[in-house]
């Protein structure tokens, strides 16, 4: 991609945002200037860049994912026909020297310097479609309702333990529990109505939840992490982001220690894949086979369960890529064995 000429640096808040624009690392061309964080603001913004002449095609945005602070001005910008790139703020901040001055102004001529220094691994942003990001939001809110379910059950459960009884308190609490119970129900007919809606998408998971242990949780998941199964279907990156392979960390000969998988990563993806892989342990003949073999040659068994998960998820992107279910027994041939035959 060719190299733009302005690079827009937005920092986001709440309520406003501040944009810089730049020609070089650490000088600003125009800016830093406030604007409001609404539609208002986004159309101030547009003025600003053509009182500057920043013309499409000219410039690169770049802004921190801050989760729904910086939606609706990637939505507004991407619709206008600009390109932006929204960075993880960990990567930004680990690009520059943190002993200085720390504000808005500094932030948004420093998100323009990354994008300048760091423009060829830059990706552009693009919103997802309105059904995978609508199943996101209905699974994000489901898994609030599973911790609220949670937390008031073991509440109940306490105060059923008291020796002095409040029938109030317990009636509340068992109401609260069931009402979650119903909520959770009607998310989960409505990702399933939703899916069923677009033919795309049922076909897809129809090839995810063929293979064992996956249903609609874990496949509708992976949907949302894949874009609708059309991106990330590497296993290799995707079990990396997950966190669930493990990292050498290793320097000389004072640093040695076991490759550990990391504890970052989307937790919920993360816990259904090792659920998934527990049912498959307990239920599936070869999974079984195979954590029975690892274990008595002397692995642990956290470690099978999780080389269980990547064995899994490697099926799972190989189904959607090869676009063909889940066949049991299924054994790969080499093509030079078709060849001699």
């Amino acid at each position: 991609m060719k190299r733009p000429r302005f690079y827009i640096g937005i920092d986001i808040a709440a309520e406003s945002f501040t944009a810089t624009i730049s020609t070089e690392p650490g000088k600003a061309f125009a800016g830093p200037k406030a604007f409001d964080n609404n539609i208002v603001g986004f159309q101030k913004l547009l003025e600003w860049f053509e009182k500057d002449e920043i013309h499409l095609g000219t410039n690169i945005i770049c802004m921190e994912a801050t989760g729904v602070y910086g939606e609706r001005l990637c939505y507004f910008l991407e619709a206008k026909g600009y390109k932006i790139s929204v960075e993880h703020p960990l990567k930004v901040k680990r690009a520059f020297d943190q002993s200085g001055h720390k504000n808005d102004a500094v932030d948004s001529l420093q998100i323009a310097e990354y994008a300048y220094r760091f423009f060829d691994e830059l990706v552009g942003w693009k919103p997802r479609e309105e059904t995978v990001e609508q199943i996101k939001t209905l699974l994000s809110t489901r898994e609030l309702f599973v911790r609220q379910k949670t937390a008031n059950s073991n509440a109940l459960k306490a105060l059923k333990r008291k020796q002095i009884q409040t029938p109030l308190a317990n009636e509340t609490l068992k109401e609260t529990v069931e009402k979650l119970e119903e909520n959770i129900a009607v998310i989960e007919r409505e990702i399933e109505g939703l899916i069923k809606q677009d033919p795309k998408l049922q076909h897809g998971m129809n090839i995810t939840v063929s293979a064992p242990g996956v249903g609609l949780l874990l496949g509708s998941h992976l949907l949302v992490l894949t874009d609708g199964f059309t991106r990330n279907l590497n296993h290799k990156r995707l079990a990396s982001y997950l966190r669930i392979c493990p990292f050498e960390r290793q320097s000389g000969t004072s640093v040695v220690s076991k490759a550990r998988s990391k504890p970052h990563g989307p937790s919920i993806v993360r816990k259904l894949l090792y659920l998934a892989a527990l049912s498959l342990r307990s239920h599936n003949p070869q999974f079984k086979k195979y954590f029975l073999r690892k274990c008595k040659e002397g692995k642990s068994k956290r470690l099978v369960i999780n080389n269980i998960e990547n064995r899994l998820l490697k099926v799972i992107c190989a189904m959607i890529r090869d676009d063909k279910p889940y066949i049991e027994n299924y054994q790969s041939m080499h093509p030079m064995t078709l060849n001699i035959a």
